[in-house]
């Protein structure tokens, strides 16, 4: 693995994406969103995990996270939602999606069936206050650029709810100090 997609500096946060192998459309519903937003919560509550900023868009997320174990937390973190999104994908009739991950699984990986997430997560680290507010428009606006929404806080996965008065975000944030 390169070292610019390492976590070389655990002690701060990182602008992560998480890639379904072949940029296959897997996060369109609700349910499936909702996989990864339960187990970002279950993070947070048993692994020391910080969410500063997120988005679910149909087959990648972006988030600006941080734990004191980053790298295992999102090692754990995909291999569960693998799990979790295999079982949905299941129920939804969506068998056409689980024998492409069978495909798409490489023939070393002996240990899964399936391989749904690509390989890392780009981690970036956020070494000023000037690159996380970058980031964090970067991410808020992937659905604006991609002609989902007119703006941000009308994507419901995503953090820019956290702004909007008398809107309950899906996920709540960690304040960025």
């Amino acid at each position: 693995m390169r070292s610019r997609y390492r976590i070389n500096e655990p002690s701060r946060a990182h602008f992560v994406t998480a890639t379904i192998v072949a940029w296959l459309p897997v996060f369109t519903t609700a349910a499936r969103c909702d996989i990864i937003v339960e187990s970002l919560q279950y993070c947070r509550a048993r692994k020391g995990l910080k969410i500063h900023a997120w988005v679910i868009l149909d087959n990648h997320l972006h988030a600006i996270l941080a734990a004191p174990d980053l790298s295992q937390v999102l090692t754990d973190f995909k291999r569960h939602t693998a799990q979790r999104l295999i079982e949905q994908l299941s129920e939804d009739g969506g068998h056409w999606l689980i024998e492409q991950f069978r495909y798409l699984r490489p023939k070393h990986k002996s240990e899964s069936e399936h391989q749904l997430w690509q390989e890392g997560s780009h981690p970036q680290a956020m070494l000023s206050d000037v690159i996380v507010r970058q980031k964090m428009e970067y991410l808020h606006h992937n659905p604006v650029k991609r002609g989902l929404v007119a703006a941000p806080e009308h994507w419901r996965y995503s953090s820019a709810h956290e702004w909007l008065k008398g809107s309950e975000p899906v996920l709540q944030c960690d304040p960025w100090e």
